[in-house]
């Protein structure tokens, strides 16, 4: 067997994104859970298998699907535009796992005031972890503008939690176990611009089709940040809108009425299985990277780019998770 040849495109996905289908084998790879059990050294030779190959060199004895293999377990656990590793709960590979836990829990202690505001702190703790470590761009963001972000989009999840639970107050009872979709849905309305609000301030890289920077657009970031709000609702809805009802109906029935321990791991278990279908899908929901036409872009930039490269009609760009 001859050596891999130099050829294959690693900058992309392996499968083709400008279809649905593409993008969904795309993220049932990347949000794979069993990523989260590879040791810090698989990741390390990953990396170095990726970037060899990126530099013109092969591996000895690599196979194709070997290095499509090491690309995906790369791109699991660090940042595409940074290059930094990405903290273990911050990775896509972890959102089923860490929100199976946080929304069973969500759903289940929904009655008491206590339990609402500690587990929308816990969920949006974890968001705002998520949101950074999936940001666009490889622009700092101050400690400062973090902790900003941060209160800021607990404290709009909590209000919206306590002030739906109270409205829902004399609501039949399977009313109020949707208010916790609707405060994660305000909450992340307000999470991810706010974590992600030095994009919106400077902007996020602009490339050609090849991948050359052409600039910075506060366009563009709006754009993918508008993208990921709805991928995030839409991968809330199945996994906080089916439990409830299943649950309200289980409830009734003498089998959990006799082991009512049984409420919170049957929860956890519907919204994990919800969850592993819907976090991959609502992903694929769009282009990880995504496109926009020069004619939309700010005036300054459109300018610079027709000016430096008139036949560019589309510029590319990574719209974050």
């Amino acid at each position: 067997m001859g050596d891999l040849p130099l050829d294959i495109n690693i900058q992309e996905p392996r499968w083709d994104q400008s279809t649905f289908l593409g993008r969904a084998r795309h993220f049932f790879t990347v949000t794979d859970p069993r990523n989260l059990l590879l040791s810090g050294d698989q990741l390390e030779a990953s990396r170095n298998i990726v970037q060899n190959y990126r530099a013109g060199v092969a591996t000895p004895g690599l196979t194709e699907d070997q290095l499509w293999r090491a690309k995906y377990v790369y791109d699991s656990a660090f940042h595409p535009d940074t290059g930094e590793k990405v903290v273990l709960i911050g990775r896509m590979s972890a959102q089923v796992p860490m929100n199976m836990t946080i929304t069973g829990c969500m759903l289940t202690f929904y009655r008491q005031t206590p339990t609402v505001v500690f587990w929308q702190w816990v969920n949006q703790s974890f968001n705002a972890i998520v949101n950074y470590s999936n940001r666009s761009g490889d622009a700092p963001i101050t400690v400062r503008q973090l902790g900003t972000a941060y209160v800021s989009a607990t404290t709009g999840a909590v209000a919206t939690a306590l002030g739906l639970k109270s409205l829902t107050k004399h609501l039949p009872p399977l009313v109020g176990r949707f208010v916790p979709f609707a405060a994660v849905a305000a909450a992340n309305c307000i999470n991810i611009p706010l974590m992600r609000q030095r994009e919106l301030q400077v902007g996020i890289p602009v490339t050609d089709e090849a991948g050359q920077r052409l600039g910075h657009s506060v366009t563009a970031a709006k754009q993918g940040i508008f993208q990921v709000v709805i991928s995030r609702i839409g991968m809330a809805i199945p996994a906080m809108a089916i439990p409830p009802v299943i649950m309200n109906t289980l409830e009734k029935k003498d089998f959990l009425k006799r082991r009512p321990w049984l409420g919170a791991p049957l929860q956890v278990a519907l919204v994990g299985f919800c969850l592993v279908f819907a976090t991959p899908l609502c992903c694929a929901l769009f282009p990880q990277r995504s496109s926009i036409h020069v004619t939309r872009l700010e005036p300054e930039l459109r300018a610079q780019i027709q000016a430096q490269s008139p036949s560019i009609e589309v510029v590319y760009y990574n719209k974050g998770l």
